[in-house]
């Protein structure tokens, strides 16, 4: 069991993806950031999917960055921890596809 995060662009294109364990506690800062916390099933996600404005995901791109205390669109990735990363990387992913696109959606696995 884990919590696979998947990102699509309308073409289904796979754009990004999150993985962490069941019992790994930093999944809950993705799903909070997305304001998602529905789709957190405990130990994995609920099994589905959301598209996300481009308005929620620079919302929630805001409030990673705020989080990490990095206001910087392009972070030192040298001091980050490995999830900090994956969830920096996967908010920064779904949002450059989001600003071409209007949407972006989102797996919760």
């Amino acid at each position: 069991m884990g919590h696979d995060i998947y990102g699509f662009n309308k073409g289904g294109e796979e754009i990004a993806y999150a993985r962490f364990s069941m019992a790994n506690p930093n999944a809950l800062i993705l799903y909070n950031t997305l304001d998602a916390i529905k789709y957190y099933a405990g130990v994995s996600g609920t099994g589905e999917e959301e598209t996300f404005s481009l308005q929620q995901i620079e919302k929630s791109w805001k409030g990673i960055k705020a989080i990490m205390n990095n206001h910087s669109d392009k972070p030192d990735e040298k001091s980050m921890h490995w999830d900090e990363k994956q969830i920096y990387s996967f908010i920064q992913n779904c949002l450059l596809t989001a600003r071409k696109e209007g949407s972006i959606r989102i797996y919760f696995g």
